[in-house]
């Protein structure tokens, strides 16, 4: 289950937003000038832009009159409201050209620590999510005055970066329709859900300013879809009316149909929006992403590329390395004594986990210290391990073998058994193009072993084939706790659609960690916090502390036992834990949780449904097969390894 409201505790971000480099504005040109019309219609794009900035300066001015003159409270609320609308109009290449100065202006209203930083400052919030909490649910008091104005300021001086920024840009076609696709897909996974209006009722009213936006931007370029096109340009300007027509007849958030939205509304919209680039010959980026930069749809079955979370994007997995990789997984040849592999706590019969509070430590002696996450979708995401302490598939591979709680084993030591192996070193001769008399390396170990990790992606659930036009895949309770998980819940302000991780969409570059407050015992009065620090207990740094990732909750409804430690063994159990308000709304002191501790008043037909929904994120196809029938064989001095099981011992 969810948090309700998500903060990154990595570092800020300083990566490149998408074709950033391609679409800079060369020195020798001259900027649009706001005001004259121009005759391409990437510039008209580009002069609306400029326009729309001009607007949302005088909103925010509004507001500063509104609460420099101390107007009365609905006045002040009525110009908040118009001013992020106003930031909704500019939202789509603001966030596409200046992500880092988007999110000054709109990002979450908690403060980061950046890791490097070793004196732990951390970094207060500011922006309209901040001021939001001046005007909701309750009004500042007069002494908090000071504080609105000098938030104000702050978002006049982003305000003043996104306008010199603006004056670089020199966009293509290829850019615009990769914004234009990227902010639908925004609306989709942030927007309607209330990620960044967590406690105002502008969501909906945003989410119709947004796709205005892009239907403005699209605008441009109709006549040529006219003359080439016209049964689709149709298409498509009626899809865009009839997306404001269902919003406009939405406003408020608390009854609003998010699951219809998205699946009769906002995905036709997306698909239509990437055959209006087909049909116009603007190509799509060829670079790597998480999401495919040609993905017409979030819930395409291969809409997302499992090597872009790699360290090296460049180099595909073949399927020999994942052949390779899959006998690995199961070989206990890797383990310390030989009789232990990854399968003894990944289960392919159990979503890849074991049923267990925490799995059975090394030898027996013990628990190991956390429980065994899926590895069912791992690949998609930023982080591994709870504590999100390595960035890659091969480096969780290499840790899990050489924990002596887990594994107790050595790479090094693995390589020199597996290269005494005829069959291993073909197979490993087959999967790395090298010669059968070659030694095995530790590299091609870890990179076997990640390439069969990698494909264990499964989008192909009740819920993925509801969305892709089978109504009758998603039961009618499911549907309804679609909505619940959507909206009053606010299980994906943290659960983003459609990776149900926290992989931040629509970029996907980071994963999230969450302080939930989660006890040490599963109780609704419970007794003390749990004593696992995660994420801090990785980074040495306060604020993180008892922060852990943010899991997938794909095939949840078969990975019971929940939480980093366990602690509660039913779906049931989670929910009334999220219901309360985590371990803080519990009675817990969490002086640093990022849950919201306010209780979110579910009924239990809501539960109920909610159950429901996360059942149908069900998808293991394929995996009733996933263990070898036997082993690579060793040579008679090694005679004793020939009979271990696949899958280990215990």
């Amino acid at each position: 289950m969810s948090a309700r409201k998500s903060i990154a505790f990595s570092s800020v971000l300083l990566g490149l937003s998408f074709g950033w480099l391609g679409c800079q504005r060369s020195s020798s040109l001259s900027s649009v000038v706001p005001g004259v019309t121009t005759s391409s219609p990437a510039e008209q794009v580009l002069q609306r832009y400029h326009q729309d900035l001009t607007h949302l300066d005088s909103a925010v001015a509004l507001l500063h009159r509104a609460v420099a003159q101390s107007q009365p409270l609905r006045q002040q609320r009525q110009a908040f409201l118009a001013a992020r609308r106003a930031w909704k109009r500019t939202e789509m290449l603001a966030e596409y050209y200046s992500p880092s100065t988007a999110k000054l202006l709109n990002g979450p209203a908690l403060g980061e620590v950046e890791e490097f930083d070793q004196q732990q400052r951390i970094h207060e919030p500011e922006g309209l999510q901040v001021l939001e909490t001046y005007f909701y649910p309750e009004p500042y008091t007069p002494a908090q005055q000071p504080k609105v104005l000098e938030q104000l300021a702050f978002v006049r001086s982003s305000l003043l970066s996104l306008h010199h920024a603006a004056e670089t840009l020199s966009p293509t076609d290829s850019h615009i329709f990769d914004a234009a696709r990227l902010e639908v897909f925004r609306v989709m996974t942030l927007g309607v859900s209330g990620f960044d209006t967590p406690a105002s009722p502008g969501a909906v009213p945003e989410a119709a300013e947004a796709l205005g936006t892009v239907q403005a931007t699209l605008a441009s370029y109709q006549p040529q879809l006219m003359a080439r096109q016209p049964r689709l340009a149709a298409r498509l300007d009626s899809t865009f009316r009839a997306v404001q027509t269902f919003l406009g007849h939405s406003r408020e958030a608390a009854t609003f149909n998010r699951l219809q939205f998205l699946v009769a509304y906002a995905n036709p919209l997306s698909q239509q929006v990437w055959q209006a680039q087909q049909a116009l010959g603007i190509p799509a980026f060829k670079e790597v992403r998480a999401l495919r930069a040609d993905a017409a749809s979030l819930f395409e079955a291969d809409a997302f590329d499992a090597t872009a979370f790699a360290a090296n994007t460049t180099e595909r997995p073949t399927p020999p390395q994942v052949l390779l990789g899959q006998q690995l997984f199961f070989d206990p040849v890797l383990s310390g004594n030989g009789s232990r592999s990854c399968a003894s706590c990944h289960q392919s019969t159990r979503a890849f986990t074991d049923g267990q509070a925490k799995s059975l430590a090394f030898a027996g002696r013990g628990v190991v210290a956390r429980n065994a996450p899926t590895l069912l979708n791992a690949a998609l995401q930023r982080t591994q391990f709870h504590d999100g302490r390595v960035s890659f598939l091969e480096d969780q591979a290499a840790a899990v073998i050489a924990n002596p709680t887990e594994m107790h084993g050595s790479l090094a030591t693995a390589a020199r058994l597996l290269s005494r192996s005829p069959a291993y070193r073909t197979a490993f001769a087959a999967a790395f193009a090298t010669e059968p008399s070659a030694a095995v390396q530790q590299e091609q170990v870890k990179t076997a072993l990640a390439a069969y990790l990698r494909s264990l992606v499964r989008l192909n659930s009740p819920f993925d084939q509801y969305m892709r036009g089978e109504p009758e895949a998603l039961g009618a309770a499911a549907q309804r706790g679609a909505n619940v998980f959507l909206g009053k819940a606010k299980c994906a302000t943290c659960h983003f659609l459609p990776l149900f991780n926290g992989t931040v969409p629509p970029g996907f570059e980071r994963t999230e960690a969450e302080v939930l407050g989660t006890p040490a015992q599963a109780s609704l009065h419970p007794r003390a916090l749990d004593p696992d620090l995660g994420r801090g207990g990785a980074t040495g740094i306060r604020w993180q502390q008892h922060a852990f990732k943010t899991p997938t909750l794909r095939n949840v409804a078969l990975t019971a036992p929940y939480m980093h430690n366990g602690a509660y063994r039913t779906l049931e159990q989670v929910i009334d834990f999220y219901d309360q308000g985590g371990g803080a709304g519990l009675g817990l002191a969490v002086p640093n949780q990022t849950l919201p501790t306010d209780k979110l008043h579910l009924t239990a037909q809501e539960k109920r449904d909610l159950v429901a929904f996360l059942h149908a994120l069900t998808d293991t196809t394929g995996l009733g097969h996933s263990e070898p029938r036997r082993l690579p064989q060793f040579p008679a001095e090694l005679a004793r390894l020939n009979a271990r099981k696949a899958g280990g011992q215990y």
